[in-house]
């Protein structure tokens, strides 16, 4: 692993290095923690377990993908990492910081300034600009609309879409489409970015595309990616592959 420029954003907007990606012989440090995870829902009067004493840690930094077979609970994984479901069991730990201990307001706050989420389906606000979908969670964070632009603009340029700002969705090709949706993600510099089969409905070059995004935006800012997908070229591009199967997860060979 070669050594990556690590660092966020600041309110200013501008890119702030904190130091070099260590070694992958070192030590990595902890970012998110599972432990002994359930989760069930009740259908038509019967219990569907979906995760079942789950184990995961994931170290900053790494990048992770998520295997396993359509309906198998990839999705559900994901939001109770990303604190958008209550486990049935089990704690989620965020640098030793227990998501579910939060309120509703302190959940929400935490999600908006350590947390991205980049979906299959973009889900771009139409009559907005990109620039402006873009800039939607720094304003949600309450930062003033010119900080909010440069962040913006910045990230933008990052995803290869510097002079596209002004489209609004329906000008945009898929692929730019979901570029201005990871950019949408990372944005504020989150420490964890949860991706739900991102490139799903690209075409292969363009899927190949996203993925490398994805991983100089890794290389770059120092994002840790947790990714589900089917698609084997991502997935065996990622730093680990773990498969989810009888609602736990094992390591997977590709």
């Amino acid at each position: 692993m070669s050594e990556a420029a690590l660092g966020k954003f600041d309110k200013s907007g501008k890119f702030v290095e904190t130091g070099a990606a260590s070694s992958i012989t070192a030590p990595a440090s902890g970012l998110i923690s599972a432990r002994a995870v359930d989760k069930s829902f009740h259908d038509a009067g019967r219990e569907v377990v979906v995760l079942s004493g789950l184990d995961l840690e994931v170290a900053a930094g790494e990048e992770i993908a998520i295997i396993g077979q359509s309906g198998v609970g990839k999705s559900t994984l994901l939001h109770v990492i990303g604190s958008l479901e209550r486990p049935t069991g089990g704690k989620v730990l965020f640098e030793d910081r227990d998501l579910f201990a939060m309120d509703e307001r302190q959940t929400a706050e935490f999600r908006n300034h350590n947390l991205g989420f980049v979906f299959q389906f973009h889900y771009l606000l139409a009559d907005f600009s990109a620039l402006e979908n873009v800039m939607m969670p720094a304003l949600i964070a309450r930062l003033p609309d010119r900080q909010a632009r440069e962040m913006a603009e910045n990230v933008l340029e990052r995803v290869g879409l510097k002079d596209k700002g002004h489209r609004r969705p329906a000008e945009l090709s898929g692929g730019e489409q979901q570029r201005v949706a990871v950019a949408r993600a990372v944005v504020l510099g989150p420490r964890l970015v949860l991706a739900d089969e991102p490139t799903g409905n690209l075409d292969p070059k363009t899927a190949d595309e996203i993925h490398e995004v994805f991983h100089r935006l890794n290389r770059e800012l120092g994002l840790t990616l947790v990714v589900a997908t089917h698609n084997e070229r991502l997935s065996s591009s990622m730093t680990r592959t773990l498969r989810l199967r009888d609602g736990k997860l094992f390591p997977e060979t590709i």
